[in-house]
Formats: C-alpha cells, sequence, structure tokens
C-alpha cells in the first residue's frame, strides 16, 4: 500500500512535507523556509560569480556580504525558533534527487 507521497508501506520515510492538521503551521513554515533558503543560496552563488568576475565595486563587495551574512544569520534564528535543522529544509524530490545541494 503506498500513500500519496509514493513511499510504500514499510519503507523508510523521506525527507518530505506530511500534511497533517495538528502540524500544519510547522509544515508551512518549514516549506517557507525551504523555498527562502534555495533563494538564498541562489543569490550567494550569483554574488561569488560577480566577485570572481570584478563585475562590483568594493562597496558593493561588502554590501552585498555582509547582507548574506545577515540572511544566513536570520535563517539560522528562523530555523532555531521552529526547531528545524538545516538538513531538513532539503526536500527530497523522488529521482531527481535532494532540492538543495549537500554542504
Amino acid at each position: 500500500m503506498s500513500d500519496l507521497s509514493g513511499d510504500t508501506a514499510g519503507s523508510a520515510p523521506r525527507n518530505r512535507l506530511d500534511l497533517d492538521p495538528d502540524t500544519v503551521e510547522q509544515d508551512l513554515v518549514k516549506l517557507v523556509l525551504t523555498v527562502v533558503e534555495l533563494l538564498r543560496q541562489l543569490m550567494e552563488r550569483q554574488a561569488l560569480r560577480r566577485f570572481d568576475t570584478g563585475d562590483l565595486a568594493e562597496d558593493q563587495e561588502e554590501r552585498i556580504g555582509l547582507t548574506l551574512m545577515l540572511l544566513d544569520d536570520r535563517m539560522a534564528e528562523l530555523r532555531d525558533r521552529y526547531g528545524l535543522r538545516p538538513e531538513d529544509l532539503n526536500l527530497d524530490l523522488g529521482p531527481l534527487g535532494p532540492l538543495l545541494p549537500r554542504e
């Protein structure tokens, strides 16, 4: 027997959202933080590319670096507040693998 996620009974649970009326707030927070973390990582990669190509002035590099550090700190605070670990935000996309690269 399988559930909506495609897991069969008795198989190991994957990192996915289980919609349950008792945990809907936690599930929503997890989903939102996952999307924010994905965007944060994309912004960080883009900034690194721009740093490497020399497209930025020194003050822009400092501002972007500070912004990315603050965003990372804020994400850590929000994960702590809701009892989430970084790996909790890395949803399993089945055959595509994990949503976020493993660091």
